[in-house]
């Protein structure tokens, strides 16, 4: 029987890259997409010598609106079926909403809500076609309540879970599975790159990329809808239920300073 072929964005670090060995590891072949040619182009030395699987790379702009249809065609002339999509390509920035600038936004939601819904409707139907696959969507505790001086990424983050989990529910008898996978504050370059490092929310602690992505690997596996890696994280999105809601705001807006 041959490998099961895994589509991943956002491969070219952090999550990506250890839900790209995790899979490798287990001997799935790989489209690692993402915008960095060079890290990708490592990657797949790296995934194919230790584990000898095919590990090609698709490096995009998900930015841009045609990179999901290109995607798509590049890998059916290719002949190429995916079997497992994990959306994880995502980028958030802290600062008030009027401050943020307007494009920076705009690409956010475009990568973070319009990307993970456009690769799953190109690519779930083959899926229930054949009654096998998968899509694992990396979310995040975010999701879970919103996220002042952060307002647009927790938005993002609460479209992908409560996407994920409609159509989990309408999976449910295909064969086919849907996963979304909640991190917490971890260590990659997001931290960095949102301004979040020094943010008392990072301070309290993080926890590594491999163990987050093997926690979202073997909850995929085992069919669960939704994976929060951690007890702290779990705590926290139970509590939020719990919570008044102008108490969580206040909450998130400090842990966010």
């Amino acid at each position: 029987m041959a490998a099961e072929t895994v589509l991943i964005t956002g491969a070219s670090s952090g999550i990506g890259t250890e839900l790209a060995r995790c899979f490798a590891e287990s001997g799935s072949n790989l489209v690692l997409v993402a915008r960095r040619e060079d890290r990708l182009r490592e990657l797949s030395k790296e995934l194919s010598s230790r584990y000898g699987v095919k590990a090609r790379i698709l490096p995009k702009d998900l930015n841009l609106p045609a990179a999901g249809r290109e995607i798509e065609d590049e890998l059916r002339n290719s002949d190429i079926q995916v079997d497992v999509l994990v959306n994880n390509a995502g980028f958030g920035d802290r600062g008030a909403f009027v401050e943020l600038g307007i494009e920076l936004q705009r690409d956010m939601i475009q990568v973070n809500v319009g990307v993970v819904t456009e690769l799953t409707r190109r690519f779930l139907p083959g899926m229930i076609e054949r009654g096998k696959g998968g899509v694992m969507n990396v979310a995040s505790a975010a999701a879970f309540q919103p996220g002042p001086l952060m307002s647009v990424y927790y938005a993002t983050k609460a479209y992908v879970l409560h996407f994920s989990e409609g159509i989990a529910e309408e999976l449910r008898g295909t064969g086919v599975s849907m996963t979304c996978l909640c991190p917490g504050p971890t260590v990659t370059g997001f931290g960095e790159e949102a301004h979040m490092e020094g943010t008392l929310l990072f301070r309290m602690g993080a926890m590594s990329a491999a163990r987050v992505a093997r926690a979202g690997y073997d909850g995929f596996r085992s069919g669960k809808v939704i994976v929060v890696p951690g007890f702290r994280n779990k705590l926290v999105a139970f509590s939020v239920r719990l919570s008044p809601r102008a108490m969580v705001r206040k909450i998130a807006k400090r842990l966010h300073r």
